[in-house]
């Protein structure tokens, strides 16, 4: 499964998402561009895909490594999407992430709401199991 969805407000404001299935049992959401007012919604909408993802018991994860800027708003997303995959009795994973990106994540304290991978391959030795 493979779906890539760009949001087109300007070269500058371009958000690329790509729903993947790295390993069996996993389900990776790629983020790449800015996350911010005009592309958070765009991040919204597949994240709500990747927490539709079945069979419930995936693992699904978030890589933020091509991600260079991470918004109040876009954190937002993640949180809300956070609180969804948690009703369903499973974690949201985030992969990778520049310091511009965990910091929002550790500043408010919601790094907490999330399992933090260092990198893909830190999520599929784990992911992959379960």
């Amino acid at each position: 499964m493979s779906a890539s969805s760009p949001v087109p407000h300007g070269s500058a404001n371009t958000l690329v998402t790509e729903l993947t299935r790295p390993a069996a049992g996993v389900v990776l959401l790629v983020v790449e561009g800015e996350v911010d007012t005009l592309t958070a919604p765009a991040l919204g909408e597949a994240l709500t895909g990747l927490v539709a993802t079945d069979p419930e018991s995936a693992t699904v994860a978030v890589d933020l490594s091509g991600v260079g800027f991470l918004a109040s708003s876009g954190l937002a997303a993640l949180i809300h999407a956070a609180h969804r995959a948690g009703a369903q009795g499973r974690a949201l994973h985030l992969v990778g992430g520049s310091r511009a990106v965990t910091r929002p994540l550790e500043v408010t304290g919601s790094d907490r709401l999330f399992t933090l991978h260092a990198d893909l391959s830190a999520l599929l030795g784990e992911g992959a199991t379960g």
